[in-house]
């Protein structure tokens, strides 16, 4: 393990090289013990997370807090454009930088591509990308990966289905550069052609030594995999509601079409229909775990980031 944590801020996972993943992935288990039983440490006593979601969320924001409030420091922001000045024609710039008094770091998500980068250059506390658009979700890809090593014991020689919405996906595209760090990934891409990977993450995958296949079904598929990556279809990415009805459910997965399998079931999060609720009472199911896993992962980015970038 490396000793020093390179990155000021956590904006795209092609930023990281394997040694900054693995250091995370270390921190977050010397910190799952706190994390766990819900105690207080003092690590980041008297700190302020600031908190700008301009774009909703629930498991993301609320781990960020959560981790923060673990660590002994507290969250300030908004959980919407419209409860800030930004309703009122103040600039992301202003909102930025008026947060960059207040806070010690800054956790961004927004509906465009290129927000937090943006933002990071402005300001001098560490920024950490917590979705941008279809692009990135670092953060995420993090705790997917500690998920990944908790559950099988290793992300090396690792054979993985990314299934459902992988044009808009950005939990998908930050984890699929993230598994170019690592060796012997084979990855299979499973979804409707209307919702294939983007040819530059494609373009990515083909500069490292993963190697990928592309599929329609999940049942070409899923003897042959140690992970069923899930994402549901995104209808806020659709302009045409029509052209999201005709695949709508395209991807589902039972408890009939996992038995014997020797695999896990992951997901982000949220889900709609794409794994039946008959999945959740069976061993296959890491989906719940893996959103408990956020905190300890998102304590140990900011007790890094805080820590090497004092104000």
């Amino acid at each position: 393990m490396i000793k020093i944590f390179k990155l000021k801020n956590i904006i795209s996972i092609k930023d990281f090289e394997r040694e900054d993943v693995e250091y995370i992935l270390d921190e977050a288990a010397k910190l799952e013990d706190i994390a766990q039983s819900k105690e207080v440490s003092e690590e980041l006593k008297g700190k302020l997370l600031g908190l700008m979601f301009f774009e909703p969320s629930t498991r993301t924001k609320m781990s960020f807090e959560t981790a923060i409030k673990r660590l002994g420091g507290d969250g300030i922001g908004f959980e919407n454009s419209g409860s800030s000045s930004v309703s009122k024609g103040e600039s992301i710039a202003d909102t930025a930088k008026m947060f960059e008094g207040y806070c010690d770091a800054l956790v961004i998500r927004h509906e465009l591509e290129g927000v937090s980068k943006f933002i990071s250059d402005i300001v001098d506390v560490p920024v950490i990308n917590a979705g941008d658009g279809a692009g990135q979700h670092p953060t995420q890809t993090l705790l997917d990966l500690y998920t990944i090593k908790k559950e099988i014991g290793k992300i090396d020689d690792l054979k993985i289905a990314l299934i459902g919405d992988l044009k808009y996906g950005r939990t998908v595209h930050s984890l699929s550069n993230a598994l170019g760090l690592f060796k012997n990934i084979k990855i299979y891409l499973v979804s409707p052609p209307e919702l294939r990977m983007p040819q530059e993450i494609l373009h990515d995958l083909n500069k490292t030594n993963v190697e990928y296949v592309v599929a329609d079904n999940i049942s070409e598929v899923i003897d042959d995999v140690n992970v069923l990556y899930v994402t549901r279809i995104q209808k806020e990415r659709f302009i045409d509601i029509e052209d999201y009805l005709k695949i709508k459910g395209a991807y589902i997965i039972n408890k009939k079409m996992l038995e014997g399998k020797d695999l896990i079931v992951m997901h982000p999060l949220p889900r709609i229909d794409e794994i039946d609720t008959d999945v959740d009472d069976t061993k296959y199911n890491k989906y719940f775990v893996q959103a408990a896993n956020a905190v300890p992962v998102r304590m140990a980015i900011l007790k890094t980031l805080i820590k090497n970038n004092p104000k």
